[in-house]
């Protein structure tokens, strides 16, 4: 049927939000190896796991744009 498209400025804000999320679990990622507390590694590993998935998602859901790569 009828194929939806990202627009551009969703596709900008796409592109903003998965560069911010990247960051965010390399960030959690390289932190677990300098953090001593136990909670506070707990919650870094929580981090990453919960928000690998939704990075996938939405890079999923960025490859319907309408930009020519």
């Amino acid at each position: 049927m009828f194929e939806k498209k990202l627009a551009l400025h969703e596709t900008m804000e796409f592109h903003e939000v998965i560069n911010f999320m990247t960051t965010s679990i390399l960030k959690s990622k390289l932190s677990q190896g300098v953090v001593f507390d136990d909670d506070l590694r707990a919650l870094l590993d929580k981090n990453v796991k919960l928000s690998t998935p939704a990075l996938t998602a939405m890079v999923k859901l960025y490859s319907k744009s309408e930009l020519e790569y």
